[in-house]
């Protein structure tokens, strides 16, 4: 009989509750690694067998002394053996995979982490394989951004490359405003890159990868961009696309194609694409190997019956003790979620009561629904409603924080 393998899983931010009550009850010893402000979170405590806790070295949570860590996991490993090592927020993924590397325990390296990280490797990379992206440049050398400039047409984005949310990113209309904004960013300008502001809509695959296949896929559309609610202020908006339309098809090929480019073995992602107003052509935008923030996991159970964060963690399982792993049965119904700011601190959504309604969010100054149908015409339909309704009765705007977990 096979021994149950022992997890340590790294969280940054309070998420993937279903991933550690999945693992667990596939028979593994859960270890949880996470900020130290998140010691009194409402973790399922019953399906982690012990906590372990860094502090930020920084006012950003998650920035921990990799020294200290490396070295306080070594002392743990004398007595404690770790067979996987799980990175369940974006934010972590390059601890993990370092930890992996430094350990010799199996999963995602150094080298693949980095096209589910860094902005500027994976838009190389997908430019190497020929999937389209924006024109983009590194901004390490002046030569290079003076070419950029004069061959790319303003307005311009310069992004964060390890960021995991539209935090830090910033549009800019020409080359004066450009150079102030480096001068700015100073010696770190080179954790940034600059890429064409390509005017479309939005769009996410969240798939889950088996033995370097794509196995699960769901395909949406951000209603509201990322960035517009970001910077904004918005209410946030997403829905699934129409199945075996001509973008559902498309976004199924280019995400197929991405993840094989990338190296993707096993895990789930999240990838965000955007759809060109000028040409109609599908822009690779960025991908994480992590299930996709803001509940969007919730939004595709809905339509599809698949928990991605249970089902990653009976992958991982499988994986760690060499047996086969399928997806389950997956249904094609059409789900649309909405979250936004609140005025009250529990504001009240009895207000919406129709049938569709399959969840409702409980959190401090936020209000969030998800709607499912049969019909996506019906699902659009109750998004724009609430949105109205949300927008006139419930919504605030608050200041964008520097949040990397979104």
């Amino acid at each position: 009989m096979k021994k149950s393998p022992t997890f340590l899983c790294i969280s940054s931010y309070f998420k993937g509750e279903d991933f550690l009550k999945s693992c667990k009850e596939s028979g593994a010893t859960v270890f949880l690694l996470t900020d130290k402000t998140l010691e009194h979170a409402d973790w399922p405590r019953e399906s982690i067998d012990e906590f372990f806790f860094m502090e930020s070295e920084t006012e950003i949570q998650g920035e921990w002394n990799m020294e200290h860590l490396i070295n306080g996991l070594a002392y743990t490993m004398r007595s404690k053996k770790i067979d996987r090592i799980v990175a369940l927020d974006d934010f972590d993924v390059e601890k993990g995979a370092a930890l992996r590397e430094h350990f010799r325990i199996p999963g995602m390296g150094q080298t693949t982490y980095r096209y589910f990280r860094d902005k500027l490797a994976m838009r190389m990379k997908a430019a190497e394989v020929n999937i389209p992206v924006p024109a983009f440049s590194g901004l390490f050398n002046d030569d290079e951004i003076h070419e950029f400039t004069q061959t790319v047409s303003a307005p311009w984005m310069v992004k964060p490359r390890s960021e995991a949310s539209a935090a830090g990113i910033k549009k800019v209309q020409n080359t004066e405003e450009l150079w102030d904004l480096l001068n700015q960013l100073g010696d770190e300008r080179h954790l940034f890159l600059i890429e064409k502001f390509t005017p479309g809509d939005v769009y996410h695959v969240d798939a889950i990868t088996v033995d370097k296949k794509v196995k699960f896929v769901s395909c949406s559309q951000y209603l509201d961009t990322p960035m517009e609610v970001a910077h904004g202020g918005g209410i946030f908006r997403t829905a699934i696309v129409k199945y075996n339309s001509a973008d559902h098809k498309d976004l199924k090929a280019i995400n197929k194609k991405l993840m094989s480019a990338f190296g993707m073995n096993y895990s789930a992602s999240h990838s965000e694409f955007i759809k060109s107003k000028e040409n109609g052509q599908f822009y690779f935008l960025e991908t994480a190997s992590r299930v996709g923030g803001a509940h969007i996991a919730e939004m595709v159970e809905a339509s599809t019956g698949v928990n991605i964060w249970a089902e990653w963690a009976k992958l991982e399982i499988a994986q760690a003790t060499k047996q086969p792993y399928s997806v389950p049965k997956i249904e094609k119904n059409y789900a649309g979620l909405i979250v936004s700011l609140a005025r009250d601190k529990h504001p009240n959504d009895s207000v919406f009561q129709d049938n569709e309604i399959w969840w409702r969010m409980k959190k401090e100054y936020h209000i969030g629904l998800i709607v499912k149908s049969a019909k996506q015409d019906r699902t659009l339909e109750l998004l724009d409603q609430y949105a109205n309704r949300i927008a006139s009765d419930f919504h605030a705007a608050l200041p964008m924080t520097d949040n990397p977990s979104a």
